[in-house]
């Protein structure tokens, strides 16, 4: 913000030195003002971008040097399993845990560019939630919600999932399932049609989730989709599955998988911009 601020004033004071000097009339110094306030804030744009990138790029680090660390913990103990598997896998997830918060400890570098960059804040505040829920800490996630910037459908879908959580009323969740979708472009919302459709089963809305899923076949193409939308067609909603979706869909916390599976993390890349 104060990027905007300083760019405009920087303007200002240079149409009236030009026009107090005589030096263009006022048209032209005006113009000339705001052509140099746009070129200032341009140059300032790419400079902060450079410097948030370099920020952005240590946590994507932390995440992407974890997850390989992880998988290959994982592959080890597929490929020679031994000890006790319950005790391995606590081990594993205590270890997810503790990557994650060491994101969200670096995440306190990003908070110097929100007096700069429009609507840092909020990218900091869903880039935090976002952290806190793959730790399970619902009750942060719920507080940052409201300052959170909703772009993308992991977001919006763990939005959705804290409201059927909370055990919002199905209309309301509805509401906010149709603004979120609404957002997004073609083939984004496979997430999202899966969840709101899993959430009405568990609301016994059987034709409803049908007849989202039939909606979801002409806004996205995804196999998940195409096979629940048969399976409720011929009533056989026991056999409805989101698990083709993988770690997208049990990273919501609202099912196990059968055999517990590596949480996706979260993504760390800024759109301050």
């Amino acid at each position: 913000m104060l990027t905007i601020i300083l760019s405009l004033l920087f303007g200002l004071l240079l149409a009236t030195g030009l026009h107090q000097g005589n030096v263009l009339g006022t048209l032209g110094s005006v113009l000339f003002g705001i052509l140099c306030a746009v070129l200032v804030y341009g140059l300032a744009a790419w400079r902060l971008r450079r410097l948030l990138t370099r920020h952005m790029s240590v946590i994507q680090n932390i995440m992407l040097s974890g997850q390989k660390q992880l998988q290959t913990k994982v592959q080890q103990l597929q490929s020679k399993p031994s000890g006790n598997p319950k005790q391995m896998m606590q081990e594993l997830e205590k270890y997810q845990k503790e990557l994650i918060r060491r994101a969200m400890v670096a995440t306190s570098a990003l908070e110097p560019f929100r007096l700069w960059i429009p609507l840092m804040s909020r990218q900091i505040a869903t880039l935090r939630m976002q952290f806190h829920y793959q730790l399970q800490e619902f009750d942060k996630v719920d507080a940052l919600l409201p300052k959170c910037l909703m772009l993308e459908p992991i977001s919006m879908a763990m939005r959705l999932a804290q409201r059927y959580r909370a055990k919002a009323e199905l209309p309301e969740i509805r509401k906010l399932f149709d603004r979120s979708v609404a957002r997004l472009k073609y083939n984004q919302g496979a997430l999202l049609y899966s969840l709101m459709a899993w959430i009405l089963l568990q609301h016994k809305q059987e034709d409803e989730a049908h007849s989202l899923l039939v909606e979801a076949c002409k806004n996205t193409e995804h196999e998940t989709i195409k096979r629940n939308r048969d399976r409720l067609a011929n009533n056989r909603a026991r056999e409805f599955s989101n698990a083709g979706l993988g770690d997208e869909w049990y990273a919501l916390y609202l099912e196990q998988p059968k055999m517990q599976t590596r949480r996706q993390m979260p993504r760390a890349d800024g759109r301050p911009f």
